[in-house]
């Protein structure tokens, strides 16, 4: 083995004098150092250069730049010279007075909001149906011959129970909305043999629209007669008020809006 591969390079000891070894590269230093008068003494030629590099850094190079402390005073000078020139940040600018007038005028505006979701919880649905969603109300009759039909006098609709109402508005997303705004309304009425199914009910709204449950109503009545006449089908009816009641509407009272204005019955 070659003498200098049994010694310590330059870079071990200058990365020993600087703490960049690992801990078993330290210990190996160490044991080689106590044992090796060689490397011992690069070791103090290496500290003697760093440290003359130091002094002639700190002699020298030094003494040619400027002091730090100057620039910093001036500094400090200059920003407090800002401060007193710039206007203070706006939100220093309000005062306790005008701070409570924003507050007050906060809480009005809560207020308001508040109020007008009361009043619109209230006073109509936030959700408006015209007609039916035909996946959900397909619609379904009980009685497909006109003769029995107009036999007994016209059947008024069955009042709809709480359980399956709360089903309907559930179904259409409204579970939560004032019963009052709404009709639970038979796609095809009793009146024209409509059945109590679920398939046959929905969500209609009294109000918001044209195209309210009043208005309908009309519709039914018309379609009775007509059929008791003999003038439509009891078939086509049916089918012409589940599939489209308002095309329907304008076919049989032939107009393009609602005759009745829409808080009539």
């Amino acid at each position: 083995m070659r003498e200098h591969e049994l010694h310590l390079s330059d870079r071990e000891l200058i990365m020993a004098m600087d703490g960049e070894l690992s801990p078993s590269d330290v210990n190996h230093v160490e044991k080689h150092l106590t044992a090796c008068w060689t490397c011992r003494a690069r070791k103090m030629e290496l500290d003697r250069a760093i440290a003359d590099f130091i002094d002639w850094h700190r002699t020298g190079l030094d003494s040619r730049l400027s002091s730090s402390h100057g620039p910093r005073a001036m500094l400090k000078a200059r920003l407090a010279q800002l401060a007193q020139t710039q206007p203070a940040p706006w939100w220093r600018q309000f005062n306790v007075q005008r701070w409570g007038w924003v507050a007050a005028a906060a809480c009005a505006l809560l207020m308001a909001l508040m109020a007008s979701d009361r009043f619109l919880a209230e006073r109509g649905p936030s959700v408006v149906f015209a007609a039916p969603n035909p996946a959900l109300t397909p619609g379904a009759e009980v009685l497909e011959n006109s003769n029995e039909l107009c036999r007994e006098p016209r059947p008024k609709n069955k009042e709809v129970d709480a359980a399956l109402r709360r089903r309907v508005f559930e179904e259409y997303g409204i579970a939560n909305a004032p019963a009052r705004a709404y009709e639970v309304d038979y796609l095809i009425t009793p009146a024209l043999g409509g059945s109590d199914d679920i398939h046959n009910l929905w969500p209609h709204s009294y109000a918001n629209t044209e195209w309210n449950a009043r208005v309908k109503d009309a519709l039914e009545d018309r379609l009775r007669e007509l059929v008791c006449e003999g003038k439509v089908d009891l078939s086509t009816a049916q089918r012409e008020i589940s599939v489209n009641w308002i095309e329907a509407y304008k076919k049989y009272f032939q107009v393009e809006h609602p005759i009745l204005p829409s808080n009539s019955r």
